[in-house]
């Protein structure tokens, strides 16, 4: 589970846009708002509450038409998952439920709308020992780390949009 201050600052559905976007590309305020469709001071205030968070850093800095703009990256996607086990603390109920209500918002936004491609889509709530948990949980942090390292600006010739939505965790035992 992402620390309190992550949970924080994602729990915007517009931050958790700029997230996926910086996944491909270094942008600036003003690129990342263009693509958004955002004011260059909206996306400027959401990526600092990101860069606060240590979930984008500003990977080049550039000048443009006199002034320097700030190129920020969203790289942590891109690097191994470790394991490591989850706080047990309940300190974040709230913001881990505004996180969730972000997330939900971000995959009604990018629902399929009958387009072509393979998918695979789950849901399930299962028994199965620390062995496979483990493995799995691996294979989706794989699956996600190639994604973000293969993603490219938007609208690069031969690429598609894509998505990948993945909640694991393990569940309370009743």
């Amino acid at each position: 589970m992402p620390a309190l201050d992550e949970l924080r600052a994602t729990a915007h559905p517009i931050r958790l846009r700029l997230l996926s976007l910086l996944t491909g590309v270094a942008m600036s305020a003003a690129e990342a708002g263009r693509e958004l469709g955002l004011s260059q001071a909206t996306a400027s205030y959401h990526l600092r509450v990101l860069e606060r968070a240590g979930l984008v850093e500003v990977v080049e800095l550039v000048t443009i038409r006199g002034g320097e703009a700030k190129r920020y990256r969203h790289l942590s996607s891109a690097r191994p998952f470790p394991l490591a086990p989850a706080p047990l603390d309940d300190d974040g109920d709230e913001e881990r439920a505004r996180y969730v209500e972000a997330l939900v918002d971000e995959l009604r936004r990018r629902s399929p709308r009958r387009v072509a491609g393979p998918q695979v889509s789950t849901d399930a709530e299962l028994w199965v020992d620390a062995e496979t948990w483990q493995r799995v949980v691996r294979h989706v942090g794989h699956a996600s780390a190639l994604l973000h390292a293969a993603a490219r600006r938007p609208r690069t010739p031969g690429t598609s949009p894509v998505s990948m939505t993945a909640a694991l965790f393990p569940l309370r035992r009743p």
